[in-house]
């Protein structure tokens, strides 16, 4: 904090003298290590506006030098990258304001992602951008290398008995470093008395309550190795009792040439318990100097060293000059004296108990009257059995004179200022230097006074109060708005700040410094006061400093683009200067320039009649660059008629020390001429002439390629047209509008193509046409024809082009026929009654998706009719024996073969056909005829090609010549043995029976008459089978005889 208030102070003075606004950081790079609290320290100065600024912390990681990453800010919530939002929500990262224009930057847990480059940056609150708004520093983190460690013990002395206990101490940073170590003794809940210490810088120093034996050889801190320390406590007291442990700390020097302890470690500790031998005790007494100065604080602590205090009881008495100040029992009650009470009522004293063997007095203010000697006496007491004390052993210290010096009332005060003459609305700052100089508990009062130029009569002005408070004057309430006043920390010097100088601020300034006392009573007495010098401030009206840029230039550009027009002002009479820019076109037929548009000073905006008139309403743009000195007019979405010559013209403006503005200057830039056309046409088509053929039922894909346009924001539509064998027109196919509308031309529509085309761009300027499961009938000759459409400035799309591509001739074919059905010969000779298989072999096909129709043939000889033509070849006879059909549907068996074929399918290639029951008709030539059938896309099969096989003869073999073969096989026998025979035989009998029956009647008539039975034959019944496969079976049946 100290570096802080010393570095936030120069800063301060040098923004001040600048009368420019100043950010100052930390000076870096700061090497800290991970998981350490780290604070950064930001203050602003030469600022104007509230006392209290605004901050903003950002951090460049080194991973990205260039990129900044938000952290913390002290005005807005939302400002940490999400990196950063939780550690700043738990305030693991938080911002602790030190005063209106100082902060401090906590990170309570390094992180090593914490390293980087830091940016402080105070958002403006000045009238004008003038100095210095952020500063950077650079943050390292490094890792935490030091080891503290100590042996965990309990050790029981007895009084006078030696204690030594080691600590090792190591560490491993790469940076230069220093290590200090220190030895404490903790007894309960008291706060950790230090035993004795060696700091960074290599010095031994004892605590308060080891000093005088440190110094009697006592207490000793010895180091035994590299990294390893002793402490020696010899004569051990009962007051040693406790928990002793050693504490380390890295210190690191900053670039402020200061030492920061990076981290610090404490080992684990040792219970060391002393066992008193005696009731002995000793007193001594302390304090910091023995010179002090009038209203500076004392303390003086009375130390008790004694065995088992808690059990025993003290009092205890303050003496000045050997006058009872206050007195305290065993109950550390105190009791004060009549004087000595007043002033501890009125918080200028106090008594009390530290610990149990510590005893304080301490006088906040002293006076010149507390000059003399202190002391304190000390007095064991002991309990009777009726609860009264009586003294026993009482000792005392040395007195400890102290002396009181009187502020020295000799003070100069002179006042001074840099800038004795300013312009309006500049700023100046007024000095007032006190020397000597006091310290901070010293009250001096610093009244600002002033004298208005054309007055002879001094006011105040403003006071800075001997209490730290800030008084203005009722006469000047303007001033209170424009002036700051601070005063330096390490001195009583104040500083008088006052901006936007104007002609109340001009006069004569002096500054009136009051030395003051603060009595016992809570009155004060001045002690001395002293004038500074007169200061006359001037406040002059500024000289105008503008200049308007006079270049020409010359502009031609294509209708639809923006026309840039800028207004540069070169020089400003202030940086606090508003403008007013008036812009005008001048057309070659009018005599003077139209006002386009008026910006004020205050930013308003004013159409002028050209505006108006031209509809330029709604294309203007206005900009005004960060600067403020660069223009910018732009007419947006340009057309022809937006041609002519165009200038600016700029008036100064400034505010004046009343807060009105008034115009400075004016001037007039150089011209700049526009010539406004309507685009070229750049489309272009690709014309490459393509020949694509395929077969029927792929797939083909069209492209249409747009190479180059006229404009990117253009919209193309494409359409596509066909030319078909024996058409002479060209016939739409399908059109891509430019708003992405498809629509298919009357081809399409009557046609089955229209489910059958795809149209897509897959990129900017390129169109596919993609005909699926293409057919002969969409072969043809295709091309495309692009448009190109441009958006006028007044939105109305308009057709500025339009291109024809290359042709592409597609040819769609049928696929070429590769049927081929084996075609050797071959002889089969089986015997009658058996079965003979037919095969028909597809050794090849034209497409794995063909379907086949099968005919088998039976090819018999014949002779030729006529004896003349006996000589004549033989002819065949062709049978169709069964065909199957590509839809597999049989046709009908012939007769002879009607339940005696039975066809199979072994494979996608392979037929067969058996007869079954082969017989002597069935020998013969056989053979198949094959027919490859293939589906269009639109599923109509057609014929695509045929073959024939080659034959295969079959000889029927007779099984041997038997009676019944014999005889079926010949018509004649079959009807002289099984039919001839019987009406033959029937009549033989018949003309026996009638013999017989006619010689019986001769022989005997009478027996005819006698009634002898006559022997009646019937007709004999023949069984026969039409297949001659049995033999006919003859049945006579008996007849009757009556």
């Amino acid at each position: 904090m100290k570096a802080l208030r010393c570095a936030a102070s120069c800063s301060w003075q040098r923004g001040m003298a600048l009368a420019q606004r100043q950010v100052a950081v930390q000076e870096g790079p700061l090497y800290r290590t991970e998981g350490s609290h780290v604070t950064l320290w930001c203050k602003v100065s030469g600022y104007q506006g509230p006392a209290e600024q605004n901050f903003q912390w950002s951090i460049y990681l080194p991973s990205a030098p260039e990129r900044e990453v938000q952290i913390v800010s002290t005005v807005d919530p939302s400002f940490p990258y999400a990196i950063y939002t939780q550690r700043v929500r738990s305030r693991g990262i938080y911002v602790e304001r030190v005063q209106g224009d100082a902060v401090l930057l906590h990170i309570t847990e390094l992180q090593d992602r914490d390293a980087g480059e830091y940016e402080c940056h105070t958002p403006n609150t000045d009238e004008r951008y003038f100095g210095s708004y952020s500063a950077k520093m650079n943050l390292v983190v490094i890792p935490d290398s030091l080891r503290v460690t100590a042996v965990p013990q309990t050790l029981n002395k007895v009084e006078r008995d030696s204690l030594e206990l080691k600590c090792e101490v190591s560490k491993s940073t790469a940076q230069h470093s220093h290590v200090s170590i220190a030895w404490y003794r903790q007894r309960g809940s008291e706060a950790p008395a230090e035993v004795i210490s060696l700091s960074r810088d290599f010095v031994l120093r004892a605590g308060s309550a080891y000093a005088q034996r440190q110094a009697t050889g006592d207490v000793r801190l010895d180091k035994v190795g590299e990294t390893t320390s002793k402490l020696t406590i010899y004569n051990l007291h009962p007051s040693d009792q406790g928990e002793f442990y050693c504490e380390a700390a890295e210190w690191i020097q900053d670039p402020d040439k200061s030492w920061y302890a990076m981290t610090r470690k404490r080992s684990q500790g040792a219970i060391v318990n002393v066992q008193a031998t005696d009731k002995e005790f000793s007193v001594r007494l302390e304090t910091e100097k023995r010179t002090y100065i009038v209203g500076e604080p004392v303390e003086f602590r009375c130390i008790l060293e004694a065995q088992n205090v808690p059990d025993r009881y003290f009092s205890i008495s303050w003496a000045f000059n050997s006058s009872l100040i206050a007195s305290l029992g065993p109950n550390a009650v105190p009791v004060l004296n009549n004087e000595f009470a007043q002033r501890e009522a009125l918080g200028q004293l106090k008594v009390a108990k530290e610990s149990d063997n510590v005893f304080v007095l301490k006088i906040y203010r002293l006076r010149l009257e507390d000059s003399g000697k202190y002391n304190c006496r000390v007095t064991e007491r002991e309990k009777t059995v009726t609860g009264d004390f009586i003294d026993k052993e009482s000792k005392r210290p040395k007195n400890i004179p102290i002396s009181v010096l009187p502020l020295k009332a000799g003070f100069a005060v002179t006042a001074i200022s840099r800038t004795p003459g300013v312009t309006y609305n500049e700023s100046f700052d007024l000095q007032c230097i006190i020397k000597p100089h006091y310290p901070s508990w010293v009250p001096v009062s610093v009244t600002w006074r002033f004298q208005p130029a054309g007055s002879t009569e001094f006011h105040d002005l403003v006071t800075f109060t001997r209490d730290g408070g800030v008084q203005w004057g009722d006469r000047y309430t303007g001033f209170r708005t424009r002036t700051a006043i601070e005063k330096a920390e390490s001195s009583n010097n104040v500083r008088l700040s006052i901006s936007r100088a104007s002609d109340t601020e001009a006069g004569k300034y002096q500054c009136v410094a009051e030395l003051w006392r603060k009595n016992y009573n809570s009155s004060w007495t001045r002690l001395a006061d002293r004038t500074s010098n007169l200061l006359e401030i001037r406040v002059l009206r500024p000289v105008t400093k503008l200049q308007v840029s006079k270049s020409k230039r010359s502009i031609t550009l294509v209708e639809n683009r923006p026309i840039p027009l800028n207004c540069s002002v070169k020089s400003q009479t202030s940086p606090d200067s508003h403008f007013a820019v008036l812009w005008y076109v001048h057309k070659p037929s009018d005599a003077d320039g139209k006002l386009i548009l008026k910006t004020t000073h205050s930013s308003a905006f004013e159409y002028g009649t050209y505006a108006e008139e031209e509809g330029l309403r709604g294309r203007l743009q206005f900009e005004r660059s960060a600067s403020g000195g660069l223009f910018s007019l732009t007419v947006q979405r340009a057309e022809v008629r937006d041609s002519g010559s165009y200038y600016c013209h700029v008036e100064e403006w400034l505010l004046s020390p009343n807060h009105a503005w008034y115009k400075l200057a004016e001037e007039v830039s150089g011209r700049t001429e526009v010539t406004v056309k309507q685009p070229d046409n750049r489309l272009q088509v690709n014309q490459t002439h393509k020949n694509i053929t395929v077969l029927e039922n792929q797939w083909v894909t069209l492209e249409c390629l747009v190479s180059s346009r006229t404009s990117p924001s253009s919209q193309l539509s494409v359409e596509w047209y066909v030319w078909r064998p024996g058409h002479p027109e060209k016939e739409a196919v399908a059109r891509l509008s430019r708003q992405s509308t498809l629509r298919y031309g009357d081809l399409v529509a009557l046609g089955d193509l229209r489910s059958r085309l795809h149209l897509e761009s897959p990129s900017p300027g390129l169109y596919l046409l993609s005909i699926q499961n293409a057919t002969v009938r969409d072969s043809g000759a295709y091309n495309c024809r692009v448009e190109e459409w441009l958006l006028d400035p007044s939105d109305r799309w308009y057709k500025r082009a339009e291109d024809l591509s290359g042709l592409i001739t597609l040819t769609v074919k049928q696929p070429d026929p590769t049927l081929q059905v084996d075609t050797a010969t071959a002889n089969l000779t089986v015997q009658e009654k058996e079965s003979f298989p037919l095969d028909c072999s597809i050794l090849s096909r034209s497409s794995p998706e063909s379907h086949f129709a099968v005919t088998w043939y039976n090819l018999r000889a014949k002779e030729a009719g006529g004896h003349a033509e006996e000589e004549e070849e033989e002819e065949e006879e062709k049978e169709a024996v069964l065909s199957v059909g590509p839809d597999a549907v049989f046709s009908p068996e012939a007769g002879r073969w009607e339940g005696r074929l039975r066809f199979q399918r072994l494979s996608a290639v392979l037929f067969r056909l058996t007869v079954l029951q082969a017989g002597g008709a069935d020998t013969g030539n056989y053979s198949c005829r094959v027919e490859e059938w293939l589906a269009d896309p639109n599923g109509v099969w057609y014929r695509l090609a045929e073959e024939e096989s080659g034959t295969v003869a079959v000889h029927v073999q007779d099984a041997g010549s038997t009676l019944q073969s014999v005889i079926c096989s010949n018509d004649a026998l079959f009807y002289f043995v099984f039919f001839y025979p019987f009406p033959i035989f029937g009549i033989l009998i018949i003309t026996i029976l009638l013999v017989r029956f006619k010689s019986r009647n001769s022989s005997k008539n009478s027996e005819g008459k006698n009634g002898v039975p006559l022997l009646w034959i019937k007709e004999p019944h023949l069984n026969y089978s039409p297949t001659c496969l049995e033999p006919p079976v003859l049945s006579i049946h008996p007849g009757t005889i009556d």
